[in-house]
């Protein structure tokens, strides 16, 4: 018995040794095939996943305003989760403190969630372990994060209450919807790492804010693989941009009214500093049925439209710089209705015959055609060489995403090129987008100089103290002579302030003086016909006597005239330009010296005072008296009865009351415009409290 156990056991522990000796062989077999007959295999494999590289995306540069203030810049946002399986976890803390806890996510939540509720969610969640990892909060920023660190509980080791976060970059907008558009958003590219810009500055700035990627590797250290930047990432720039905040706000929020009112599809709207080509604010709203309301819409101010008479005068320019008109005084034979090559061309107003100045007060289109055959008609092309020799369809670079070049056909020597001359001579058979008409009136306010319109004013490299400053260029250093820019900044005054001007009604000012031109341009159909719907522009510039802004509107389908839609909106922005003292309007301002386009145009060109001018010098005389600008100089006002009741004939109701008011008087009044009669009469004695009414007209 003993003999057979032995025998057993031996036969067992013989089994066991065999067992061991073949894992041994086995061992010692595949530590030989790898260490010696793969060596080169398997070394080759880890040094691929070793020398593997990997891009490092850079840190996008901000967009930044004029002032430095950020329009756009990448932020930190964190989703904050606890790890219930986390293998240290602290369940006697998690349950002494969970009360307590509860009480201060309730708070930091705004009490949008009980403490109850809280630990109900969060208890269900630590028994059943249904979710190992909780997400508590997504969204937060690092300030939030922080802040939730603090809790009890939260508070412990990581190890012990499993609480960590997930970082995700996000662009921010500060300033929300305003001028998204033309910032631009940014994503996802084709064919390209990491984020980019997909529209606007974005997209037109993108190499300069994406900046350089960098070069990541794995590298063996003593006990670990750990990534390793070996080629560190180059931050994208910060790039301010010419946008002003405040002046962008004002644009926004002018057109979006006038928009709403007129029931217009879309509007745009661009203001640019004169001396400089600043773009200051630019503003694309447009209609969305789902919302019900206006919402930052495609850049309709760098797509070519037919411009409608905002044409007239650069066409002026033209004839201007190659002496077709040289005295704008003198008449030329128009008349109402002109047939051409089988076409007829006609004016709603006018006359037999009209001078050049009248001719863009008045819209002639019939004059703008004669004015330009004169010289173009046997070579009907030589219209578009001149604007092309004046630099007029070369590409500003903006900045602006999407920016197109202005397109007029070239013409041949046919009946019908000749036609299309005439039509090309007030803005149609064209396509020109906004923002090159602005350039050209931005021309006309800056004495001929034809300056490039751009959005980016300086570069800065995170980290560095040199900055790059966009310098200010030319498209061309004269588009036209100083001369012939006064010519037509007297010709686009007349448009407002004139007797017949096209703007007259709407866009005058009692505090800014507008010069600027109407347009109006039907749509075309598929089938190349004419609709029945209207784009509507003003373009213009402000002050009159020394521009320092110009700005152009345009609107599609508004149901008021191009002056009573788009002309109300650019009066309205300089009219709160005007109200925020934007406009060089303080307390010593010296209208002397801001007057350097006035001598000639008043002794040799302009018209005669009306009584409106004269009432409304005197109101600002005494508007800047009342708020003790002691310096301002009006000495062409008439003098104020002080003893008696002033005479308002001429003023607007508004006018009317701040003078009446300010002496004591009760003002009641009736119809519209401006006061005709006053049942005081002026220079009359009269007790404080005394009711005086008071007759508009328009």
């Amino acid at each position: 018995m003993k003999t057979s156990n032995k025998q057993h056991i031996l036969f067992r522990y013989l089994v066991v040794i065999a067992v061991i000796l073949l894992f041994s062989a086995a061992i010692i077999y595949n530590m030989l095939k790898i260490s010696i007959v793969e060596a080169k295999t398997w070394n080759d494999k880890a040094d691929g996943l070793l020398k593997k590289e990997t891009v490092l995306p850079p840190e996008r540069g901000r967009l930044l305003s004029d002032n430095g203030s950020v329009l756009a810049a990448n932020l930190n946002y964190y989703t904050a989760r606890i790890d219930w399986s986390c293998e240290g976890f602290a369940n006697n803390d998690f349950k002494d403190s969970v009360d307590v806890l509860c009480d201060s996510l309730q708070v930091f939540c705004e009490n949008k969630k009980s403490a109850e509720d809280w630990k109900k969610e969060l208890m269900a969640q630590f028994k059943a372990h249904k979710n190992k990892v909780y997400p508590l909060f997504t969204g937060l920023t690092h300030a939030q994060f922080v802040r939730l660190k603090s809790f009890p509980f939260l508070n412990l080791p990581k190890n012990k209450n499993g609480f960590y976060s997930d970082p995700v970059v996000k662009r921010v907008k500060p300033y929300g919807q305003m001028a998204s558009r033309s910032i631009g958003i940014v994503g996802e590219v084709e064919n390209m790492e990491g984020q980019h810009g997909r529209s606007g500055l974005e997209m037109a700035l993108d190499s300069l804010l994406y900046g350089v990627p960098g070069v990541k590797r794995r590298i063996q250290l003593t006990n670990r693989i750990v990534d390793w930047e070996s080629t560190p990432a180059v931050p994208g720039y910060d790039i301010t941009t010419t946008i002003n905040v405040q002046l962008q706000d004002i644009v926004e929020n002018e057109l979006y009214k006038v928009c709403k009112e007129t029931d217009a599809v879309w509007g745009t709207c661009v203001l640019m500093e004169v001396a400089t080509g600043e773009i200051k604010a630019i503003s694309n709203l447009e209609w969305n049925d789902k919302i019900q309301d206006y919402y930052e819409g495609r850049n309709n101010a760098v797509l070519g439209y037919e411009p409608g008479s905002v044409m007239k005068p650069i066409s002026m320019m033209v004839a201007l710089e190659d002496g077709i008109v040289t005295d704008i005084n003198a008449p030329w034979a128009t008349g109402t209705v002109f047939n051409y090559g089988g076409s007829e061309i006609r004016d709603s107003h006018g006359g037999s015959s009209l001078s050049a100045r009248q001719i863009i007060e008045m819209s002639s289109n019939v004059g703008m055609s004669k004015i330009i055959l004169k010289k173009y008609e046997k070579n009907p092309d030589g219209f578009r060489q001149r604007l092309e020799q004046m630099g007029f369809f070369e590409p500003f670079y903006s900045g602006i995403g999407g920016e197109q070049e202005p397109k007029i056909a070239k013409l041949g020597h046919a009946n019908w090129d000749r036609v299309a001359l005439t039509r090309m001579a007030y803005g149609y058979a064209t396509l020109i987008p906004p923002l090159h008409t602005l350039a050209m009136y931005n021309a006309i306010a800056n004495d001929g100089k034809y300056v490039r319109p751009h959005l980016v004013k300086k570069l800065t490299r995170p980290g560095s103290d040199h900055d790059s400053i966009v310098p200010i260029t030319y498209v061309r250093k004269q588009v036209c002579s100083p001369e012939n820019a006064e010519k037509l900044r007297i010709m686009l005054h007349d448009v407002v302030w004139g007797n017949n001007g096209t703007a007259r009604r709407w866009v005058q000012d009692e505090n800014v003086e507008i010069a600027g031109k109407t347009g109006t341009a039907y749509t075309v159909r598929s089938d190349g016909t004419y609709s029945d719907e209207k784009r509507l522009a003003f373009c213009g510039f402000f002050p009159y006597n020394a521009p320092k802004y110009s700005c152009i509107v345009l609107m599609l389908r508004a149901n008021r005239g191009a002056a009573a839609s788009s002309g109300v909106v650019l009066r309205n922005i300089a009219a709160k330009m005007y109200a925020c003292g934007l406009l060089g309007n303080n307390h010593n301002y010296d209208t002397a010296s801001a007057s350097k386009h006035t001598t000639s145009s008043k002794t040799q060109y302009q018209k005669e005072p009306t009584l409106f001018y004269q009432s409304n010098s005197t109101l600002l005389g005494e508007l800047r008296s009342f708020l003790g600008a002691v310096n301002a100089k009006f000495s062409s006002a008439p003098s104020r009865p002080v003893s008696g009741v002033p005479n308002v004939c001429g003023m607007t109701i508004r006018e009317a009351l701040a003078c009446l008011e300010k002496q004591g008087l009760n003002v009641r009044f009736s119809g519209a415009g401006r006061v005709v009669s006053q049942s005081l009469p002026a220079g009359t004695g009269f007790n404080r409290g005394a009711v005086i009414n008071l007759t508009l007209e328009m």
